[in-house]
């Protein structure tokens, strides 16, 4: 308006793009931590805004995301600055868009691991950053990586669970599984290919992610998932993908 002032409809968009969710008695802020990995310069950066700006901690998520309860709404520029000083930030932690790409948390020590998955999710994680065609999805969405033989990344119920393995070749691709989630609905992913070569993976997410947005539900939350869409169309849904992966190649 014309005092500079945001009404609630306005802001709602631009403080979820950021990680803040307003909720009853004080603003949740979510920080992403790509793929689970800190460093101590970070860990230093987030322990100071917790004593600064909440009440002295924060609670680590599921999806190795760390929330903030307690900040004032007043502060966020100031914490979000805070964060940008250690590169850190909350875009695309809420709202529908590709959240935080997670993994095992011993990626990179795993005694059992076939590859180290970090170098994957960081190219995802910044393939999927404010990717302009996926900003708005029917609903949000989310993907891990294992690289071990041990699923400790929990692939099989995330809307793309990528396992990566070696073909008899000893070449490095991804099982890709597709369509798994938890909440009111638990399903476990379908396989959706069962050996995409990592120099193609991207452009087979791609391939999934555009299906799901053009055919998503958009008119009922409850059936937006793509865990949805996948049991319902089944082969029809895998078909497409690979009609548009053939394309995008």
């Amino acid at each position: 308006n014309p005092k500079g002032e945001l009404g609630d409809d306005e802001f709602r968009p631009l403080r979820l793009q950021n990680g803040w969710y307003v909720q009853r008695h004080a603003p949740m802020l979510r920080v992403a931590v790509p793929y689970g990995e800190l460093s101590s310069r970070q860990l230093h950066q987030l322990a100071r805004i917790a004593r600064e700006f909440d009440r002295d901690y924060g609670h680590f998520t599921t999806r190795q995301n760390l929330q903030y309860n307690w900040i004032p709404l007043a502060c966020a520029a100031d914490v979000m600055d805070r964060l940008a000083e250690v590169d850190m930030h909350g875009i695309q932690t809420s709202g529908n868009c590709i959240r935080n790409i997670t993994t095992d948390a011993l990626a990179g020590i795993a005694v059992d691991e076939v590859a180290d998955p970090r170098p994957y999710a960081e190219i995802m994680r910044q393939w999927s950053t404010l990717h302009p065609e996926f900003a708005f999805l029917p609903r949000k969405f989310k993907i891990a990586v294992s690289g071990a033989k041990e699923d400790r990344a929990a692939i099989g119920w995330h809307d793309i669970g990528l396992q990566l393995l070696k073909n008899g070749a000893g070449d490095v691709g991804f099982a890709v599984y597709v369509g798994g989630g938890m909440g009111r609905t638990p399903v476990i992913g379908t396989l959706a290919n069962g050996f995409v070569p990592w120099q193609q993976i991207l452009v087979f997410i791609e391939a999934i992610v555009r299906v799901y947005n053009r055919y998503g539900r958009r008119d009922n939350l409850y059936k937006a998932r793509i865990k949805i869409l996948v049991k319902a169309e089944g082969q029809t849904f895998l078909d497409a993908v690979n009609a548009e992966f053939a394309a995008i190649l």
